[in-house]
């Protein structure tokens, strides 16, 4: 039997283990957020992966329903709030949310409070996954009830601040006034053993839950992530004020060649980033170099694909391992 690490993310939420898998674009179906919150952790649906148009919020209340129907167990929804060439119907996700009895909400992106404020009026607890330190402190303002504080170390949009969690963690323990987690490059037993001594509730993992056995993307993308190591990711979209890091493929590669050829110019470089493309690799052709797509550099920490429970067992034991033998006999 696993250990149970006993903290305000477990306390509030009524989980079993301090562990959140992230939203993940094209991953964060209800089939992931199940498997996750069956192993004792917390699932999360990414709300514009399902609702996006031409989609809309109605897609996203039917993914809901499926969750529920595959686990008893609290799961989540994740809104990201980031630029993207169609707006989401943020207002009618924000409504299913509420109607459909979502306890748990991620925020990500921009400035959350367009959100926050009708879900906190429902009594949906709000963890806002941000980048900095001020912009942390900002959602508290508007909210907010945990923080997932994202060091650059993360797949996806790590912002433009370029601050590792050996940083930026210590400096939220001590500014910040709420709870928060850890998240960015995350994968492991060692990080939650030292996230929980530099102050964190527990740790936010995506790029991890991607090469679980539960993961409903194609067997090719998670055996690059385990033939990958920590030098498999690269930068894009520095030049637009949006970074992205991703799987380093040669899509990616030429991407950051017409990007440094053309500083700036989105339509340049616009056919190669198209969100199809990304969903055509994880969910039709498992084809790893013909797409972006966002992974984070704990694919470096990712030996072997199995099942959610293992590895949150495994993470789980490894740090109470840590913690009651290793740390006390330096003492």
């Amino acid at each position: 039997m696993a250990p149970v690490f006993k903290t305000k993310l477990t306390e509030a939420l009524g989980i079993e283990h301090p562990i959140i898998q992230g939203g993940m674009h094209f991953v964060g179906y209800a089939e992931m957020a199940a498997a996750v919150s069956n192993a004792g952790g917390l699932g999360i649906i990414t709300a514009l992966t399902v609702a996006l148009p031409p989609n809309g919020p109605e897609l996203l209340r039917k993914e809901i329903r499926k969750c529920r129907s595959l686990t008893d167990k609290p799961f989540g929804v994740n809104i990201t709030l980031l630029p993207v060439g169609v707006q989401p119907d943020f207002e009618g996700i924000v409504k299913v949310i509420i109607e459909e009895g979502i306890k748990v909400v991620e925020t990500a992106g921009r400035n959350p409070g367009e959100v926050i404020k009708p879900l906190k009026a429902a009594g949906v607890f709000i963890i806002h996954k941000c980048v900095a330190i001020r912009h942390a402190i900002s959602a508290a303002k508007f909210g907010a009830d945990m923080i997932s504080m994202d060091g650059f170390d993360c797949g996806g949009h790590p912002g433009e601040e370029d601050v590792g969690n050996w940083v930026l963690i210590p400096i939220a323990a001590k500014k910040l006034n709420i709870p928060f987690v850890v998240s960015g490059g995350c994968a492991d037993g060692r990080q939650l053993a030292a996230a929980l001594a530099m102050g964190a509730e527990g740790m936010n993992m995506g790029t991890a839950f991607m090469a679980t056995t539960e993961a409903p993307i194609k067997d090719e993308i998670k055996n690059a992530l385990v033939n990958a190591d920590e030098r498999s990711t690269t930068h894009i979209f520095r030049t637009l004020n949006n970074t992205e890091r991703v799987f380093k493929n040669k899509t990616a590669l030429k991407v950051r060649e017409i990007e440094a050829a053309n500083p700036g110019d989105f339509s340049a470089i616009a056919p190669y980033v198209k969100g199809e493309n990304y969903r055509k690799s994880f969910q039709e052709t498992g084809d790893i170099e013909s797409s972006v797509w966002s992974c984070g550099l704990s694919i470096g920490l990712i030996d072997e694909v199995k099942p959610c429970k293992d590895m949150l067992q495994d993470i789980v034991n490894d740090a109470a391992n840590i913690i009651r033998n290793r740390l006390p006999s330096m003492l």
